[in-house]
């Protein structure tokens, strides 16, 4: 089982490495610069080295890349957009270093546009970045909770962002990650419903494009359409739904990543948990 969970970055790859180790991970999420700011720090070659191989002895991967909250792609203002491309960019370059990995971001808020607009900013964005090289990371759309004007609340969103982008760039070149909060807070029901979910997923995405979960329960009511996390089993949607989603036959061998309200200690504790709920 592939599962892990949100580390800090500031001590660099290596030593969430070995964080992930000492807690029973074998993969972690961590975000690419300050979350609320746009500052990166300097590159270090060498941390990213010997992070590779430790990752190798240690059976550690995919590692998954936050972009920062402050990402914006369907940004009213131009300075918005731009700082969102500038950054997506950087952090794509950054990420060469560590090949294999996965770049997840929230597609963006169209901010009184309309959701179309939304769409056809977010899809250009990403055509631009990815058609200047083939990255060795894959950049993943998260699905949303849908609260305020968020764009990619529905799976026909994300799709549409997805056809837009790769029918200006080329190739297969997208993936989803999908989070089991906003999902629920979304109005999909994976605790009553998860078959039908996945079906629905399935068709206007398509499972294949389907490369991470976070795995969260949440502090609201199906479709509440808010984004708050709650720990696993302490939430509306339940350890016994959660433990239906590690196991299902589509997703049990995807990457699992906590960003539950937990220390440490917590997440030692929720790894241990959802590894002794999985079935063989």
């Amino acid at each position: 089982m592939k599962i892990g969970c949100h580390l800090s970055s500031a001590g660099g790859y290596l030593a969430m490495g070995q964080t992930a180790t000492s807690i029973g991970a074998n993969v972690f999420q961590f975000f690419t610069r300050n979350p609320r700011g746009g500052a990166a720090k300097p590159i270090d070659r060498a941390d990213a080295r010997a992070f590779l191989a430790y990752a190798a002895e240690h059976g550690i991967g995919p590692i998954l890349a936050h972009a920062p909250y402050t990402l914006n792609a369907a940004g009213a203002e131009a300075r918005v957009r731009e700082f969102a491309e500038e950054t997506m960019a950087d952090d794509l370059e950054r990420l060469e270093l560590t090949p294999g990995a996965l770049y997840n971001f929230h597609p963006g808020s169209h901010v009184g546009q309309g959701a179309e607009k939304g769409i056809e900013l977010i899809a250009s964005m990403l055509a631009r970045i990815l058609s200047k090289k083939t990255f060795a990371t894959t950049v993943l759309l998260e699905t949303m909770s849908g609260k305020g004007s968020e764009v990619g609340r529905t799976f026909e969103e994300i799709r549409a962002i997805i056809d837009a982008a790769e029918g200006m760039c080329g190739g297969n070149r997208l993936g989803v990650c999908l989070d089991t909060c906003h999902v629920w807070d979304g109005g999909y029901d994976i605790a009553d419903g998860l078959d039908g979910v996945l079906k629905s997923f399935d068709a206007a995405i398509g499972l294949d494009r389907l490369k991470a979960i976070h795995l969260n329960d949440s502090m609201n009511p199906l479709a509440a359409h808010k984004d708050r996390h709650a720990q696993i089993g302490k939430g509306k949607i339940g350890l016994e739904a959660l433990a239906r989603v590690v196991n299902h036959p589509a997703l049990r061998d995807l990457p699992f990543y906590l960003e539950t309200p937990c220390d440490l200690d917590g997440y030692r504790r929720e790894i241990a948990l959802m590894k002794g709920l999985r079935r063989d």
